[in-house]
């Protein structure tokens, strides 16, 4: 599918985020730091695949970089994906999430500017980019 990504100017530009869900069936959200595009928006946390990496690879680098938690990839399902295919977005940017409801340590707001816990309600209200509205439509609204 991935395969090596391209340093094509074209080529997509492939992100992979966590739907963490804890035990008490809340799940968890990354504000963007204020500095950055969509900044103070709520996300599912993640970031982009790098170089020749997979993306359950590269969802375990970036969570351990982004929450100090450890996930194994046999703990990651995935659950929906996201696309930005207009004119604004080139190249395109696909987002995979992938559902984790089993990590080592406590998350913590390494990178960003908080995280909080929230019910799908919840989630499904808060203000996020246009490609985690559709995530979080797809995960908890198609389910």
């Amino acid at each position: 599918m991935v395969g090596k990504i391209s340093d094509n100017a074209d080529a997509p530009i492939w992100v992979v985020a966590g739907a963490l869900q804890g035990r008490d069936g809340r799940w968890l959200m990354h504000r963007r730091p204020f500095d950055k595009h969509h900044g103070g928006l709520w996300e599912f946390p993640g970031g982009k695949v790098e170089g020749a990496e997979k993306p359950i690879e590269a969802l375990v680098r970036e969570l351990e970089e982004e929450l100090a938690i450890n996930v194994m990839p046999d703990a990651c399902r995935p659950v929906a994906f996201a696309e930005d295919r207009s004119a604004a977005a080139s190249p395109a940017i696909l987002i995979l999430l992938y559902k984790i409801t089993d990590w080592a340590g406590e998350p913590r707001a390494v990178e960003g500017e908080e995280i909080r816990w929230f019910d799908a309600a919840g989630v499904m209200a808060l203000e996020k980019p246009p490609l985690d509205r559709e995530l979080a439509h797809n995960l908890f609204e198609k389910a």
